[in-house]
């Protein structure tokens, strides 16, 4: 069985989506193994922070949604700061480096997420 270009496209583009949310799952548990700590410290006075901080025991899954979380605190700062989960003293004294992977990492875990819901919808609506 022979696939045309537009089958193709839509492997391809599958494949390295699939991959590239592999890749971010493994870099958040990266950071959870390595630099939980550093941003537990950085966090200490975040109220929504300490009924996330059980998370940390409670393996992989646990560590993946802390981090996830932690980066969702430093990239869209003010919807946690209008709740008052976040605090702003807190965010200031994070680690710039730290915080900028973390942005980049929410932001490509978002766009691979959008991907995939698209393709999905492509499939769905039987496009493709």
């Amino acid at each position: 069985m022979s696939l045309n270009t537009a089958d193709k496209i839509f492997l391809v583009v599958g494949l390295v989506d699939f991959a590239g949310i592999f890749i971010v799952l493994g870099i958040c548990l990266h950071l959870a193994y390595t630099k939980m700590d550093l941003m537990l410290d950085h966090l200490q006075n975040s109220p929504m922070l300490s009924t996330l901080t059980t998370l940390r025991h409670c393996g992989p899954w646990g560590k993946l949604i802390l981090v996830g979380s932690i980066s969702g605190f430093v990239t869209f700062p003010n919807f946690y700061l209008k709740r008052g989960w976040v605090s702003a003293e807190d965010l200031l004294g994070f680690p710039a480096a730290l915080k900028s992977q973390l942005v980049v990492l929410q932001w490509s875990a978002l766009g691979l997420l959008l991907v995939m819901a698209g393709l999905a919808a492509v499939v769905k609506l039987g496009i493709v």
